[in-house]
């Protein structure tokens, strides 16, 4: 979260000058203590190996339930 020094208070990104100021004092604005914590976009954009595990069962349930569909009108 982006810091001021000199106003000694946090600032939304979307509340930064385009140049990447403060709005109130024009000073340069500091990353901040949690900046360095956030994942790199390639990890983000990955999904989970167990979410394709859920999916195969969901699939195979739905199929299984659509054969008992089908059996139960014929």
């Amino acid at each position: 979260m982006p810091w001021c020094q000199p106003c000694q208070r946090y600032l939304a990104p979307s509340a930064m000058s385009p140049d990447g100021c403060c709005p109130s004092c024009g000073a340069a604005v500091e990353a901040g203590p949690f900046a360095a914590s956030a994942p790199p976009a390639a990890a983000a954009s990955r999904v989970p190996w167990h979410f394709w595990i859920l999916l195969a069962l969901a699939v195979a349930y739905l199929g299984w339930r659509a054969v008992q569909g089908v059996a139960l009108l014929l």
